[in-house]
């Protein structure tokens, strides 16, 4: 059998899910950079493999799959050791799910519509409707995690991954959060993430990315 394949750019948070997800498994993968500022993805070996031609994207002996939180779900159900990163209660993954979709269609979205901008768009200042947003987002996340000491419960699963891959990008841009404790308590549980080191390293890289292109006041 074919080792698992991550098709991987560190600087993208959904990219740096997955491959977060897959550490915390425990799993053995093989890593291949598609570099998105190089258009990688557009060559057409990769369009071949995935027409929507996106990181990550997984190749598990043939079975290709990408969005990165369906890629964590995928690796936590076949390869996890137990099912303590994703349950199988149905109440718990449930909860889990909820807080993957939350990172999908609210904090990623508004991460996103901040930084893509700036990157590829000459965008050169966040609009205060957008910081707003953010801002109000970050409150529901503050707000998971008044009695819980992860996102989705007492333990960490891959909600966590996700959500802390998605954040750390807007934290190395330079997003103040002293606004939010329980947001501030959870970061320093996510140092013991496995992969952790890699993954910052990654979002650090974006965060200059982005900064570099922000007029300075």
């Amino acid at each position: 059998m074919a080792p698992v394949k991550l098709y991987h750019f560190p600087l993208s948070a959904p990219s740096r899910g997955a491959y977060l997800a897959a550490k915390a498994i425990g799993l053995s993968i093989d890593i291949e950079i598609v570099d998105l500022f190089k258009k990688e993805q557009l060559k057409e070996s990769f369009i071949k493999l995935n027409p929507q031609h996106c990181v990550p994207t997984l190749d598990d002996d043939g079975f290709i799959l990408w969005e990165s939180r369906a890629i964590a779900c995928y690796l936590s159900d076949k390869y996890g050791k137990d099912d303590s990163l994703y349950p199988k209660d149905l109440k718990r993954r449930a909860v889990v799910n909820q807080r993957l979709y939350f990172d999908s269609s609210f904090l990623y979205v508004k991460i996103r519509a901040i930084c893509y901008p700036i990157l590829f768009q000459g965008v050169t200042e966040i609009a205060k409707v957008l910081k707003d947003d953010l801002n109000t987002t970050l409150g529901f996340l503050d707000k998971f995690l008044d009695n819980s000491k992860w996102v989705a419960g007492d333990n960490c699963t891959i909600a966590d991954t996700s959500i802390y891959a998605s954040l750390s990008s807007i934290l190395a841009v330079g997003w103040d959060i002293s606004t939010f404790p329980n947001i501030q308590r959870w970061l320093k549980e996510c140092e013991q993430l496995p992969g952790y080191e890699e993954s910052t390293e990654g979002a650090k890289l974006f965060g200059e990315a982005v900064r570099k292109n922000l007029k300075q006041k």
